[in-house]
């Protein structure tokens, strides 16, 4: 597996790719589900995902629509994927306000909060209505959970709708987390060849994905088994808006839409990106208090502490250490940790992939 991570640089990382999809031409209006925009406007509305009998209340998904004057990419935007993962929310908020389109070629989608259910409860991973992890079960059931109905409104509504996707996360509230962003190898070679393009201004690369379009599991997954370029970046964690992780977003967002044709203006790809070569989740084979021994971007040699876990009386059960030498991508930062769960992700620098 290879992974990708940005250097820092004056001005932060960018996001950018190549259209390599023929854009579809407009019509006179734009719609996803009950949203629709005229060419030249701005639309904003909820997708409704319905009750189910003695299950659940069912949900609301808020949308908005940026629909330009001339033909282009339906680029869409997901945010709120995760209960506490709040920077991206807050960027497509700022998106909306900033975006003319009247100057803009062709159509952003924006999801401004994919989970509410976890987002109103600041959960972190799963849902308080099922347990799950919603970026786990797409393409979604119509006779599942909610996670999964949730799931499902986005594949049918938004991603079948697009052309490429940008699926916004952070560290979660529990997460103290380095920028970088998620490649996704396993489509179609064209398709791949274009997420490259994206992921070299900032990112991961992850050859581990399914190819399975009925089983894809994760939101920029779902869209990639679908011909669709699509990347997972990460800015932010532990649930702080702070100003830097927000703008990192709007710049990369504002890089793709320049690299697509779709607005003159924007930054350019960085030029030195570095690749990392493996990469590994660390988890917990025990519950108890977690105290981390590094932060994040550190870097560590094999066998480095990376914390320990002791139990509720404190004393040490389990010492996690780095399996080889790397960086410290992200690091838990809170203390309660559950069998199974993460506590850190390391990955190893090496050569860029050809």
């Amino acid at each position: 597996m290879y992974s990708i991570r940005q250097c820092v640089r004056t001005g932060g990382p960018v996001l950018a790719m190549a259209v390599l999809l023929a854009s579809p031409a407009l019509a006179q209006s734009f719609s996803v589900g009950p949203v629709t925009a005229a060419p030249g406007t701005i639309a904003s509305g909820t997708l409704t995902v319905a009750p189910k009998a003695g299950s659940d209340d069912g949900t609301s998904i808020p949308i908005s629509i940026i629909h330009g004057t001339k033909p282009g990419p339906v680029l869409a935007l997901t945010a709120g994927v995760h209960g506490q993962e709040y920077t991206p929310v807050l960027a497509l908020q700022r998106l909306l306000k900033s975006m003319d389109p009247k100057t803009l070629t062709g159509t952003i989608v924006l999801v401004h909060v994919a989970n509410m259910p976890s987002f109103l409860a600041r959960t972190i991973y799963y849902s308080p209505a099922d347990g799950k992890n919603l970026n786990r079960v797409f393409p979604g059931k119509a006779d599942g959970t909610l996670s999964e109905r949730i799931a499902l409104t986005i594949t049918r509504e938004v991603i079948e709708r697009a052309t490429h996707l940008i699926d916004l996360h952070c560290g979660d509230g529990n997460e103290s987390l380095r920028p970088y962003t998620y490649w996704i190898t396993t489509g179609a070679p064209a398709v791949a060849e274009t997420g490259k393009q994206m992921a070299l201004a900032f990112g991961m690369v992850d050859r581990e994905r399914p190819a399975d379009a009925n089983a894809s599991v994760y939101v920029s997954n779902t869209a990639i088994t679908r011909g669709k370029p699509a990347l997972t970046i990460e800015s932010g964690g532990m649930a702080v808006t702070d100003e830097e992780s927000i703008a990192r977003i709007e710049r990369g967002i504002a890089g793709v839409l320049r690299h697509l044709g779709m607005r003159a203006e924007g930054p350019p790809p960085v030029a030195q990106p570095i690749w990392i070569q493996r990469s590994e989740v660390l988890r917990a084979s025990n519950t108890g208090i977690f105290q981390a021994a590094v932060e994040r971007g550190h870097s560590v040699a094999q066998g480095t502490l990376i914390g320990r876990i002791t139990d509720f009386h404190g004393k040490v059960v389990e010492e996690i250490r780095a399996p080889f030498g790397g960086e410290i991508l992200y690091v838990i930062g809170t203390p309660p940790i559950s069998k199974g769960e993460p506590v850190a992700m390391v990955g190893a620098i090496g050569a860029a992939p050809q």
